[in-house]
């Protein structure tokens, strides 16, 4: 007679499913953003793109700053942006201070169809790309003022709505000095929150937030007012507030710059944590966030 061993019984396709999926996290939608906020988003994109691009057009026909009621082009600028000629050829270099840096082929001095050329910023960075005051000032106006209106929508609907102080007002328990150290720590390491911690801002990110809504583009809003003659006629009050014509457009442009590098933090981050939710979060106003891994 012939003796079989039973071969031991295969686990059930089921059974083999729930163990591949044992520990793996499980993802759940959250409606976060709303229509309104999702709009005002984009809008803010376009316009910042468009005010930045023709700001640095505007720049480019007096490259530097100064402080005070100076601005003339014997008067001492701290920031400059020029170009000087070496032989043959055109040197481009920035000046902070008493301190000159050769920034050739950026700025100062760039090419346009492949020669130096002087120019603050090049061409590839300004609207229009060629040098063009007012063509740059009216598209530099248009978008300013689409940016206040999309920035009045979005104020009106986030203090009436609660969206403020439900989303970007930190608690009490999230200012303490170990809980700044915690989520700096984290932050430099990118991890990520996970579980119920996704579901909302960070601290750092409120503060963030909220800097740029309340501190930063209201004072981009008033120092371009003050550059402007029709508003110092209206409001010479407003020259008074910021110490003179040119050093309301020193802080201008340093508070535009503030804004650039908050852009740019803001974009790394959504690489870093994670593209299509991020994307899909602006456009559908659903985010997945993983639960946390169970054992």
């Amino acid at each position: 007679m012939f003796n079989f061993k039973p071969r031991p019984a295969r686990p059930a396709a089921a059974d083999t499913k729930s163990d591949a999926n044992a520990g793996a996290p499980r993802k759940t939608f959250i409606y976060r953003h709303p229509l309104l906020v999702r709009l005002t988003h984009w809008a803010n994109v376009l316009c910042l793109l468009v005010l930045l691009l023709s700001g640095l057009q505007i720049f480019n026909a007096h490259p530097a700053l100064y402080w005070g009621q100076y601005g003339a082009d014997s008067d001492p600028a701290f920031i400059a942006i020029g170009a000087r000629r070496d032989g043959d050829s055109i040197r481009g270099e920035t000046r902070i201070g008493s301190v000159t840096l050769p920034t050739t082929g950026f700025l100062g001095a760039s090419r346009v169809n492949g020669e130096l050329t002087a120019r603050a910023f090049p061409s590839w960075l300004t609207i229009p790309s060629y040098q063009d005051l007012a063509t740059g000032r009216r598209w530099h106006f248009f978008f300013a003022w689409a940016f206040v209106l999309n920035g009045l929508a979005y104020l009106i609907y986030g203090l009436l709505s609660g969206h403020f102080r439900r989303k970007l007002v930190p608690r009490a328990d999230e200012l303490t000095p170990s809980h700044f150290a915690h989520e700096i720590a984290d932050h430099a390491r990118l991890r990520f929150p996970k579980g119920e911690n996704a579901r909302n801002y960070n601290t750092l990110q409120k503060l963030a937030y909220l800097a740029v809504i309340f501190v930063l583009l209201p004072l981009t809003l008033a120092t371009g007012l003050t550059m402007s003659p029709a508003m110092n006629a209206a409001w010479p009050w407003l020259l008074d507030v910021f110490g003179g014509r040119q050093s309301a457009r020193t802080l201008h442009f340093i508070s535009a710059s503030l804004i650039v590098a908050f852009v740019f933090v803001h974009v790394a981050m959504v690489l870093l944590s994670g593209v299509w939710n991020n994307l899909r979060l602006m456009v559908t106003g659903r985010y997945a966030i993983d639960a946390e891994r169970t054992p």
